[in-house]
């Protein structure tokens, strides 16, 4: 579903587990979401089959969003028959009848957890996130009040100090999930539990990344062609997680988001989908 189905009320969904008053009041909430880049859109969120934490607010907006022909794909840490994944995408293709991929080329909606494909997405793709915590300054400060001033006035100053005293004690910056985004020069963001490897598929994406936190009840959007800057200091460079040597031992790739394996003692790709690719091509 585009933006464009989304403004236009005519355009009706008559399957998904939600009723249509909650599917408009989600669609209200992205529209505000992409009209306000990086702002929080509160929305009333609604209680789902599945266990809070478990993808509530993700799959909140997927099946707002979703329309008869789309093509489903979801992933959790990049895999696709993870349980969380494979739950979440069971949900949805019993309650709309949409088709289901495992290929990143052939989605138009992707929901994910933890990671955003290897596979460049492009214009005609949907990007939701599941958002286990929206607030990027609750590390810094624990007052609601507060937090909603520091936002309205952009003042950021509690955020820089965490990453200076970071820096300061460890060396090196070592926020890894959820690191702290500049969203179009106004909003500081919070990334979700992607790592770092991902942020950079953000700046100036060509497709839209939608955020729903089900729990904290909040909708947040990151639009095509929107800047994306990692906090960083100027004589500090912004660097994704690498392990200097590291393959994948499956398709000996160096160049893709690697995760441990301890009992092979080795490193393989976190995408799955992006890793069996590869191994064909490679035969």
């Amino acid at each position: 579903m585009t933006i464009a189905e989304l403004v236009d009320s005519s355009v009706t969904v008559e399957f998904a587990h939600l009723d249509e008053q909650s599917k408009r009041v989600i669609r209200r909430a992205i529209l505000t979401a992409v009209a306000v880049p990086g702002y929080q859109v509160p929305f009333a969120s609604q209680e789902m089959p599945v266990a809070r934490g478990w993808g509530s607010g993700g799959l909140q907006v997927t099946l707002a969003a979703i329309g008869p022909n789309d093509v489903i794909k979801v992933i959790d840490q990049g895999d696709d028959d993870g349980i969380n994944a494979a739950n979440l995408r069971r949900l949805i293709v019993a309650t709309t009848d949409v088709e289901e991929t495992t290929d990143a080329r052939e989605a138009t909606i992707i929901q994910s957890r933890h990671r955003i494909p290897e596979e460049p997405l492009t214009s005609a793709q949907l990007l939701v996130l599941q958002v286990p915590v929206p607030e990027v300054l609750r590390g810094v400060e624990r007052d609601m009040n507060e937090m909603r001033r520091m936002h309205a006035e952009s003042d950021y100053s509690k955020m820089w100090v965490s990453l200076y005293e970071d820096l300061v004690r460890n060396g090196v910056v070592t926020a890894s999930t959820g690191y702290p985004v500049l969203v179009n020069g106004r909003y500081v963001m919070a990334t979700t539990p992607i790592p770092r490897w991902d942020i950079p598929q953000l700046d100036n994406a060509e497709f839209l990344t939608l955020f729903g936190a089900g729990r904290e009840k909040r909708i947040y959007a990151i639009p095509p062609h929107t800047k994306v800057e990692p906090l960083t200091f100027d004589d500090v460079a912004f660097e994704v997680e690498i392990t200097p040597g590291a393959t994948c031992l499956l398709c000996a790739t160096s160049d893709t988001y690697l995760i441990e394996v301890p009992s092979h003692h080795g490193w393989i790709c976190s995408d799955t989908d992006f890793c069996t690719r590869k191994r064909q091509d490679n035969v």
